[in-house]
């Protein structure tokens, strides 16, 4: 079997040790500590090279791509958004901030979220150059606040809930369905529309989001001719932005390989959309695709030690310093994951091994039922497409302090967000 596909692009094996962009991670690991999260620059880029090559060559009007800030956010990843003219996403006030405080401008911030707060909102007018509006009494709040912002009020989108589902692997991951908590019905849309037309709001787009991590295209067509239809009535006039969401998937594990094409992905939504609009006589819209982990699920590696290793009849348990509190996507719903070892890669795959953290919590399992060599006690291991809804989901659970996190590139490694202290966790304690 071959996992090395899993991981960063610069990941190569050298004296039966896994080595990435050149650094000896065994090494980094000393230095650093584990748990310890390593993102490699060159798979980065090689992603937003790849999307935004793909939308230049098959849609032949203006396009962009918006990072998911709720995948990995810090102020390196918002700096790294810059060097490709990426937009970032940010849900709520806390994500505005980390990318305000990493240098984002304000044109390319756009604000999403199902039940956003007068905080949110007031961040958003004041630092975003779009607001993604999910609901009618969100609309009216914002009404509220134009024309009396003090600075250039945002475009506004309206979120459209197309009732048609993507297939993902869990329900969880599924946000385009009628009964979504995500987004308004066409019905709802076309009222949003008057109230705009009536307070004199700048709407000017309309976004769609339909799951996260599918492999299928197809229900993306069907919501897109739904939302041109819609587009339709409503009329826009000048330039227009249409967003038909992200969510494209990638391979977690050997058996989902190869990744899913994005090239296949683009030149779909892209032909839709051309076809769609040529149909209905619409002028070509603005086009921006939210790639969300695709972009940087494989950048990220999860470096572990394992502790005790417990041998229960059929059953071993690797127990190691890191689970369910920087990773808890196999607890919410099940993910499947992979896993090498750092060093002694020639050695035999001949024991199944379920994977599991120091947390009391019976669901602290990473992994279950992975063929690996026979593991030793210190060892180090390495589970790649760690980019992606670990540490942006991870915990204070047990006390645990999130993790180190080192940028990797050819020439160097730099820690970009440090590992949490015991005074962190005490810091905000009044008494």
């Amino acid at each position: 079997m071959n996992r090395l596909p899993l991981f960063p692009i610069t990941t190569k094996i050298k004296d039966d040790t896994l080595t990435i962009a050149g650094h000896d991670i065994a090494s980094l690991a000393d230095l650093y500590g584990t748990p310890l999260y390593l993102y490699d620059r060159a798979t980065l880029d090689f992603s937003a090279a790849e999307y935004k090559g793909a939308l230049k060559e098959f849609y032949p009007a203006a396009s962009d791509i918006t990072y998911a800030g709720k995948a990995f956010l810090c102020k390196a990843i918002a700096e790294w958004a810059q060097t490709h003219s990426l937009y970032v996403d940010c849900t709520g006030e806390g994500e505005i901030g980390i990318v305000v405080a990493g240098g984002v401008q304000r044109e390319k911030i756009l604000v999403h979220g199902v039940n956003k707060s007068v905080a949110d909102l007031k961040s958003a007018i004041q630092n975003a150059g779009i607001i993604v509006v999910d609901n009618l009494t969100e609309l009216k709040r914002i009404a509220e606040f134009f024309p009396n912002s003090d600075s250039r009020f945002p475009n506004l989108w309206l979120r459209l809930q197309p009732g048609i589902a993507v297939h993902t692997h869990h329900v969880h991951t599924q946000t385009g369905q009628q009964d979504s908590k995500f987004g308004m019905t066409p019905e709802e849309i076309l009222q949003a529309v008057e109230f705009c037309k009536l307070n004199n709001l700048p709407m000017n787009g309309i976004h769609f989001h339909q799951g996260s991590n599918f492999r299928d295209s197809e229900p993306l067509i069907l919501a897109i001719d739904l939302a041109l239809d819609l587009v339709k009535q409503i009329k826009f006039t000048g330039g227009w932005h249409f967003c038909p969401g992200g969510g494209w998937g990638v391979a977690y594990h050997e058996d989902e390989l190869p990744n899913p094409s994005i090239e296949t992905y683009v030149r779909g939504i892209a032909e839709a959309v051309l076809e769609g609009c040529r149909q209905r006589g619409l002028d070509l819209p603005h086009l921006h695709l939210e790639p969300g982990r695709s972009l940087i699920a494989r950048a990220g590696v999860a470096i572990y030690r394992v502790g005790a290793i417990k041998r229960r009849g059929e059953r071993t348990w690797l127990l190691t310093d890191g689970g369910m509190t920087d990773n808890p996507r196999h607890a919410l719903y099940g993910a499947k994951y992979s896993c090498l070892t750092v060093a002694g890669l020639g050695r035999k795959m001949n024991e199944r091994v379920h994977i599991a953290g120091p947390h009391c919590e019976s669901g602290d399992v990473v992994i279950e039922n992975l063929l690996m060599p026979k593991v030793e006690e210190d060892e180090l291991i390495a589970i790649p497409v760690s980019g992606a809804y670990h540490l942006s989901m991870s915990s204070n659970y047990n006390g645990a302090r999130r993790p180190t996190v080192v940028w990797l590139e050819e020439s160097r490694a730099r820690l970009i967000v440090r590992r949490e202290t015991v005074d962190d966790l005490t810091r905000r304690d009044l008494i």
